[in-house]
């Protein structure tokens, strides 16, 4: 398969808005075209090939190397096509995307997939704050589509989120699944403070002991058949799910009872 590649030129300290960086603003444009593009260097714009060096043309098949640490929006609101980051990448990465792949091979950082829509976003290192939430204002976070975290995530995960489905391998911070109105969020990790604080619907699964708020009681204790599909689907992205998670019993507690209440918490009952 075609892709165009953007190496880096060189690390800046001055942030850079590259929501040009898009697999379908890419697909019909030719090399001096990819190069033209609008990128913002702090207030100034400057092209694209001042930033990157481009090598192909006409490909919704992205793949771009260097530490992007300074560079936001990549991907932002893209409905196809597929990136791949060799590196590490800065905030808003994917946000508002509505369909395609983004595969990033080192850490990212605040708003990943904020408001996303549609598509997967994978992380094989660490993510920042707020990831597929809302931005501030906003009432609804991701609506649609999937994230997979394989490192830890930082606080805010899913706050707000509509629908959709995100998957930390490792810890998350404070506040996971925040206000949120539906969806479901996977923690396999340690979970921070305060764990589903305002939630109206939606689950949040743990396999870790947490701190629940005193405004979620317990339910039962079962084992849900719609997370043995999640987490046999998880297998078929190469992640190593233990199979007593997809066997084994859950305990269940609804919350948060000081908003509508139809939430869930399922933490993992370890067999002794």
């Amino acid at each position: 398969m075609s892709k165009v590649t953007l190496i880096l030129r060189k690390k800046s300290n001055i942030p850079i808005e590259a929501d040009a960086i898009r697999p379908d603003i890419f697909a019909d444009k030719s090399y001096q075209e990819i190069k033209a593009l609008p990128l913002y260097y702090g207030n100034k714009e400057r092209n694209l090939g001042e930033i990157f060096e481009v090598r192909g043309e006409r490909s919704d098949c992205i793949r771009i190397i260097g530490d992007l640490s300074h560079i936001k929006k990549i991907g932002y609101g893209m409905k196809g096509g597929r990136i791949v980051i060799e590196g590490n990448v800065g905030m808003h990465l994917g946000a508002t995307m509505e369909g395609g792949e983004i595969v990033v091979e080192g850490n990212t950082s605040d708003w990943l997939g904020a408001e996303m829509k549609g598509g997967l976003i994978r992380v094989k290192g660490d993510a920042g704050n707020l990831i597929g939430a809302a931005y501030r204002g906003s009432k609804r976070g991701m609506n649609r589509g999937t994230i997979i975290i394989e490192g830890n995530a930082g606080d805010g995960v899913g706050e707000r989120m509509r629908r959709g489905l995100v998957v930390i391998l490792g810890d998350a911070g404070d506040f996971v699944g925040a206000h949120t109105i539906a969806g479901s969020i996977i923690v396999f990790g340690k979970m921070g403070k305060r764990p589903g604080a305002g939630m109206k619907r939606g689950t949040i699964v743990t396999f870790q002991e947490p701190r629940l708020l005193p405004t979620f009681r317990y339910d039962c204790t079962y084992n849900p058949a719609f997370l043995r599909v999640y987490l046999r689907a998880l297998r078929g992205y190469g992640l190593e799910i233990r199979e007593d998670y997809i066997t084994g019993s859950y305990r269940r507690y609804n919350g948060d009872i000081s908003e509508l209440g139809k939430g869930e918490i399922l933490i993992y009952e370890r067999e002794t």
